[in-house]
Order: C-alpha cells, then sequence, then structure tokens
C-alpha cells in the first residue's frame, strides 16, 4: 500500500521514523530550525523546506494521504507559561497553519501530536478549538493519552495525547489506539551504566558547585537522578523522568546516573535510545551537544508512534479488504 506522508514540524525526523518502520512513505518535510534538519538530513533523502510554514504555500506541496505533525508544543507545556493560542512567541497559533493547508491539500489521514497538558490548557477551551476545527474540514477524530512506559516497553515517563483525525468515517471506526503493554525492558538496555564515556559528561567538584548534594544523595547505580537546582531527585520508580528540550542548556533537570566511573549526565545517544530510536539513527558531529540534547526532548516516542502507526495501516488495509 503505497502511502504518501508530508511531514510538518518536522524536528530530527521522529514522526517520520515512527511510520517508516510501519510501511508509510514521507515525501516532504517542513522544519524551520537549522539545527534539527542537520539531523533530519543526515538519516532521509529528503530536501527539507526550511521555510516558516507561514510562508509555504500550501499549493507548492505535492499531494500527500497523511499529514504528520508535532505542532509547537512549548505554548501548552506545563513547564512553560501555558499561554497557549496567545503564545507572545507565536507558537500556540501555529497549528492553525496546518488547518491552512489540510483545506487546500484535503489529506486523508491526520496524525498529531502534543503534550499532555493541551487537553487540559484554558479548562479544555484549546483542546476544543482544535477537535472542532479538524471537524470543521470533515475529519472523524480520535485521540488518547499515551505513556511511553506503558504503551513502548521503554521506561521512559513520558505522557503525550496523540490525534489521529480519518476522512472516511470507515476507516475512524476501524480504528483503535494499541493497547497497553508490560513494561520488561530495564534502564541498563538504554543507559551503559557499566563502561567509560567521555570526560565531558562527568560531574566533577570542580566543574559542578553542588557535585557534594549529589555525592551524598546519589547512592543507586541502577536509576536515573536529577539535579532540580536545590536538590537531588531520585527516580524510585526506576525509570527515566520526561527528557526536556532544556536539559542540555544548564545543570537543571539533566537526567544523571551514577557508575564506578563517577557521575554523569546522559549522553545524547542515551537520550535518543529512550525516545525510542534505532541504534542507526544518525546524530551528526556537526551538531553541538547541546542541541541534540534539544532534539532529543523535543522528539517524540518513535516506539509508541510506531504502534500507532501500525494501527492506521492494519485499519487501512481491513476497509480496503472491505471494499
Amino acid at each position: 500500500m503505497d502511502l504518501k506522508c508530508a511531514s510538518f514540524f518536522a524536528g530530527v525526523g521522529g514522526i517520520d521514523k515512527g511510520f517508516e518502520l510501519s510501511g508509510f512513505d514521507t515525501i516532504y518535510a517542513n522544519e524551520f530550525d537549522i539545527e534539527p534538519i542537520k539531523t533530519y538530513k543526515a538519516n532521509y533523502n529528503i530536501n527539507v523546506d526550511y521555510r516558516d510554514i507561514n510562508n509555504v504555500n500550501a499549493n507548492e506541496i505535492p499531494d500527500f494521504d497523511i499529514m504528520l505533525a508535532g505542532f509547537p508544543c512549548q505554548a501548552f507545556s506545563i513547564a512553560g507559561y501555558q499561554q497557549g493560542f496567545d503564545d507572545e512567541k507565536g507558537r500556540g497559533v501555529l497549528f492553525f497553519q496546518l488547518i491552512r493547508i489540510i483545506k487546500v491539500k484535503k489529506p486523508n489521514i491526520v496524525f498529531l501530536e502534543n503534550v499532555k497538558n493541551l487537553v487540559a490548557h484554558d479548562n479544555g477551551k484549546t483542546f476544543r478549538i482544535i477537535i472542532e476545527a479538524l471537524e470543521s474540514e470533515g475529519y472523524f477524530v480520535k485521540y488518547q493519552v499515551m505513556n511511553t512506559m506503558e504503551y513502548g516497553n521503554i521506561p521512559h515517563n513520558r505522557e503525550r495525547i496523540y490525534i489521529v483525525a480519518f476522512n472516511d468515517r470507515n476507516l475512524y471506526k476501524e480504528f483503535d489506539f494499541p493497547k497497553p503493554i508490560e513494561l520488561t525492558t530495564k534502564l541498563k538496555d538504554f543507559i551503559d551504566f557499566e563502561n567509560k564515556v567521555e570526560d565531558k559528561y562527568y560531574y566533577t567538584r570542580e566543574n559542578f558547585s553542588h557535585y557534594e548534594e549529589l555525592e551524598n544523595n546519589m547512592q543507586n547505580t541502577d536509576t536515573v537522578y536529577q539535579w532540580r537546582r536545590v536538590y537531588v531527585r531520585e527516580n524510585q520508580s526506576r525509570v527515566c523522568p520526561t527528557l526536556t528540550a532544556n536539559m542540555g542548556t544548564g545543570g537543571h533537570n539533566v537526567p544523571l546516573i551514577l557508575t564506578k566511573y563517577g557521575i554523569r549526565k546522559l549522553t545524547p545517544r542515551e537520550c535518543f535510545n529512550l525516545q525510542g530510536f534505532p541504534n542507526n539513527f544518525i546524530l551528526p558531529k556537526n551538531v553541538a551537544n547541546a542541541n541534540l540534547y534539544k532534539q532529543a526532548g523535543n522528539s517524540v516516542s518513535v516506539i509508541v508512534i510506531k504502534r500507532i502507526a501500525e494501527k492506521i495501516m492494519e485499519s487501512l488495509q481491513n476497509v480496503k479488504k472491505e471494499d
């Protein structure tokens, strides 16, 4: 089944990767930030459209069957200022650029991902506007909040809202989100607790003023800690706390582990591992680590996306058989 996807706010291509692993093909990608574009281009043979989406004429986009979009979530995130559609940087209203493109291109399916807080933002008003905008274009909408550690078999506590909209009622009825699965993996399957990594990842008395706090409070070698401005938090569930976009910009919220070689932060590769990216996903050498951390935190849970995409593919095949 040859189904073409167009990816908006594509980032490093996490949503694209989940759909690709499920048999779909991305033919177009739009991303404004030059740093994730470098990572995207290292992994996909697509000439990324790097224009601001506000300046993209829908008629210039090749025809596609499925719209993929992890539209900017900072405006709705509980970690930010929760300004939503009133976000002073204009990130909240970018959703309506997707609607503008939908009106022209009329894709069969729209797949959206965002932070869990989108559902509750402004007492649910923001989310209702989004759903109603899709319905007004003739789409039937299903959505669900899913946690990576419950639906992806990865020990990463990451809750996100997934929205799937269909222009075919039969397809809508056929589709169901995947069921939860048992978490059988451990942090050590994604994080290297055993081997020495580059010195730059280790915290010492010389490079971290609160090192004694870390040393006194980090005792276990099978979990993840975080430095929370003035104290150390241990994740007692033995999963990684939600990776964030700002974990590469300073000491706050950076996931830390205790190893026999010392206390260190996770490497960018380990962060991408916890997002479910395959081992052969390339992290370019011409992208700074701070940007790679940001990209990992901004990205999506690839394995959860893959499971949803598989259900979409299954539904498409079932409806085709009935025809």
